[in-house]
């Protein structure tokens, strides 16, 4: 689809528009293979704006590939509390361990290469041998797709492989080869703040405005086309707050599957009423003192949703403690035990900081601060 446009009205109009527009990121102050591969491994599925503050953070905490392979994995874990999708740092670090093994410590110039490394797909590896590189491959992510599809007015359905293997393809052969990070910054730009994923693509500020076939056809509603997600499983949980004394009870999931290796409120399956929960912290070796309900609360992963009901649970002493179960300091927790953004809701029962959060309170870390008040402006 591609070819049918003619080279100069599509490549230099987007180049200089993207000179122009492009908005200030912490990754693009400093570009090096380390930067970019850790940018874009935050950014998926993840808001620019939110991903700001971590990456500051990260960098700080770990600024190279050696730093990075030889984190402690609960450390790393609390590096990436509040971005989600925690195999992807665990994918990282397996893939730093084997760079500095096998190059050096330092990231491949080489495509193919690190498409072999852990955790990196095609638009990773992509966006690396691009944009660190100027290895002209393409980056196809949904801004990508969008953008693409949307100029050449193509209703072929993106969620298929063979039409993203088909736009990789057509992608490589018209990028201009000089310039093939700025090419696909460019285009992940264009689908980020101008041809975006929610709502009327805003048009007005298109350099490709006179060439889009959707917008000609008034199109751009129906395209990109996808097929409809697979519903998300529910699944209904109490989770508890127990506290006994400044100590409070966390459990740590287990090695593999979802939150693997995390650590958690204790949380059974279904909706427990008073005397159900209460039963259920006694069958837990705990003596409960006091019960209070708390707030319902919603947590949506890839595939399921938790649907949320919490009590807190004041205690006097462990009787026969399950020995699955952890008492901690609070002041503990903040430092050294990774938990989800799934149970938010309930941390703060606990004065429990998260994420950004986190950032905020730790202190004589006065950068961190001010990355947070910059985030919040």
């Amino acid at each position: 689809m591609l070819e049918e446009f003619e080279k100069d009205r599509i490549i230099e109009p987007l180049l200089q528009w993207f000179g122009a527009n492009a908005r200030r990121l912490p990754w693009r102050e400093e570009v090096t293979p380390y930067r970019v591969w850790v940018s874009e491994i935050m950014l998926q599925q993840t808001r620019v704006e939110a991903v700001k503050p971590y990456f500051q953070h990260f960098m700080e905490a770990l600024p190279d590939v050696r730093a990075l392979a030889e984190c402690p994995e609960d450390v790393l874990l609390k590096l990436w509390e509040g971005l989600g999708y925690y195999n992807r740092v665990r994918n990282m670090q397996k893939a730093a361990q084997t760079v500095m093994q096998e190059y050096g410590g330092q990231l491949p110039a080489d495509y193919d290469a690190l498409l072999s490394l852990s955790g990196i797909g095609h638009y990773t590896a992509g966006a690396i041998a691009s944009i660190a590189f100027g290895i002209p491959v393409p980056a196809v992510d949904g801004n990508v797709l969008r953008v693409i599809t949307r100029l050449c007015g193509d209703e072929s359905d993106i969620m298929k492989q063979s039409v993203r293997n088909g736009m990789e393809q057509e992608l490589l052969r018209f990028m201009p080869k000089d310039r093939a990070g700025a090419f696909n910054q460019a285009l992940m730009e264009l689908g980020a703040v101008v041809c975006v994923p929610n709502g009327a693509p805003l048009c007005a500020g298109c350099p490709w405005e006179a060439s889009c076939r959707a917008r000609a056809a008034g199109s751009w509603e129906r395209i990109p086309v996808k097929t409809k997600a697979k519903a998300r499983r529910i699944e209904a949980r109490t989770v508890f707050v127990i506290r006994i004394g400044d100590q409070v009870a966390l459990n740590q999931r287990p090695g593999k599957g979802l939150l693997a290796g995390l650590y958690e409120f204790p949380n059974t399956a279904g909706h427990l009423n008073e005397q159900q929960a209460l039963c259920w912290v006694q069958e837990q070796g705990i003596a409960p003192l006091r019960i209070q309900p708390l707030e319902e609360a919603k947590h949506i992963f890839s595939h399921v949703e938790w649907h949320m009901q919490g009590y807190m649970i004041q205690a006097d002493e462990l009787e026969h403690p399950d020995d699955k179960l952890l008492f901690v300091e609070v002041d503990e927790t903040r430092r050294r035990y990774p938990i989800p953004a799934a149970f938010a809701a309930y941390t703060r029962y606990m004065n429990i900081p998260l994420g950004v959060e986190r950032m905020r309170m730790e202190p004589g870390n006065e950068k961190n601060q001010g990355i947070v008040k910059m985030i919040e402006k």
